[in-house]
């Protein structure tokens, strides 16, 4: 199942980066078509202009005066056939537009001029004609004549020295330049998607490589929180039984005292049970987070089970801006350190303070607890990984409980503090609550 997604996925992505290219190129190509059109056109509007400008304008009103192939027509055809080898046009011509919807070649500067009758109407679209008829310069798209093939014809003005328009100056420029645009796109984005295919490979790569580093960190955290929880799930469990031999061993006395029919001593007892039972209260801490709570239950009787005296100071806070799976940790890993180090000292001596509170936008936990002394070196290397007081125990890895909180106070921005002060170990977290 996975492998089938991953391969619906792959070749989504190549279909995508086809597609998206091809269109990329299909509109590359209308693109640069229309632009190299237009520059074409009024690069050859320019030249219209200053042919035009160039013509001897006394003959051509001599041989408007008298339309015919005479020798007027003869000396200007020749003029345009000249001009039209030069410029490489396919064809030059002029107009007569004296309506907004056709023109009308006069003398055509081309190579079958024989052909062209004076007066024939031209191919020129009605609305560059309607532009030349109010005196505008003009140009078209490209035109598919049958006859002459495909071409842009461009015009403009022939004005006399009365700066009355006398007629239009017309050029085909060939297009057989623009038939290869659509190879030399195709050709030049051929590499661009080359380029994009390889992308998305390398990107679809890197994302499962990403995905895999992700999972693996993902099932590392998990399986440190799942040993964690097994851990306090199994003090939990030594504690409840610890309490259940405890409360066994008190059902027997009494039963025996009543059968013996000692009821004063029955009486006695009970009343001693009672008083401790008193004693032993339940934590009432008003905690806001669920798993704070129940670890703290769990510690207590933990640390009762050692004979510890242990204090909580629980601010009402949710404590919700550090993942319950994170703050479980800090604070397990520093209680069950307090407890082991407060257990080598004689039972009346062992005290812990648990103190989790807010403050100026900080988190601050802060496990105070009696420990034995200890020297400078230990008091340095604390927080490194594998360093540990402790003596061997089989099965249980040392030295990586404050390693631990050290890395996930870090990843909060926050610091972890660690001082001795006369027979008390004092370790500090402040996490910035925002």
């Amino acid at each position: 199942m996975k492998k089938a997604k991953v391969k619906l996925i792959f070749g989504l992505a190549i279909f995508l980066v086809v597609f998206f290219t091809g269109v990329n190129i299909l509109a590359s190509y209308f693109t640069i078509k229309k632009t190299i059109e237009e520059s074409i056109a009024v690069h050859n509007v320019e030249t219209a202009k200053s042919i035009a400008a160039s013509m001897d304008i006394d003959l051509y009103k001599k041989f408007l005066e008298n339309p015919v192939k005479g020798k007027e027509y003869r000396a200007i055809h020749k003029y345009f056939n000249d001009v039209r080898e030069k410029t490489g046009a396919l064809h030059l011509y002029s107009l007569a537009i004296d309506n907004p919807r056709i023109s009308k070649v006069m003398i055509a500067g081309m190579p079958m001029a024989k052909d062209v009758e004076i007066g024939m109407v031209c191919t020129v679209p009605e609305k560059q004609v309607k532009q030349a008829y109010y005196g505008k310069t003009f140009y078209t798209g490209i035109i598919n004549d049958p006859v002459y093939g495909q071409y842009i014809t461009v015009g403009a003005p022939i004005i006399d020295s009365k700066e009355e328009i006398i007629g239009f100056l017309a050029i085909d420029i060939s297009t057989e330049a623009l038939n290869h645009i659509g190879d030399n796109v195709i050709k030049n984005n051929l590499y661009m998607l080359i380029f994009n295919g390889l992308f998305v490979v390398v990107l679809l790569f890197s994302f499962f490589i990403i995905e895999k580093w992700y999972q693996r960190e993902l099932k590392k955290e998990v399986g440190e929180t799942e040993v964690t929880y097994q851990s306090e799930f199994r003090s939990l469990i030594s504690s409840v039984q610890s309490l259940r031999h405890d409360f066994s061993n008190h059902i027997q006395v009494i039963h025996g005292l009543l059968k013996l029919g000692n009821h004063e001593q029955a009486l006695e007892y009970l009343t001693y049970l009672f008083k401790e039972v008193h004693a032993i209260e339940n934590i009432n801490l008003n905690v806001n987070n669920p798993g704070l709570s129940v670890l703290m239950e769990t510690k207590k009787l933990t640390a009762e089970n050692h004979m510890v005296e242990i204090e909580f100071d629980i601010s009402d806070d949710s404590f919700s801006k550090i993942k319950s799976t994170d703050l479980i940790k800090i604070l397990s890993n520093l209680i069950d350190n307090a407890i082991e180090a407060t257990i080598e000292l004689p039972e009346p001596d062992r005290r812990i303070k648990v103190a989790c509170k807010v403050s100026n936008g900080q988190y601050i936990f802060e496990i105070t607890n009696t420990g034995l002394v200890m020297n400078e070196k230990v008091i340095e290397n604390v927080f490194e990984r594998g360093f540990s007081t402790k003596k061997e125990k089989a099965g249980k890895i040392r030295g990586q409980g404050l390693f631990i909180v050290k890395e996930i106070v870090k990843r909060y921005d926050g610091h972890i503090e660690f001082h001795v002060t006369d027979r008390e170990i004092v370790v500090t977290c402040n996490i910035p609550k925002s």
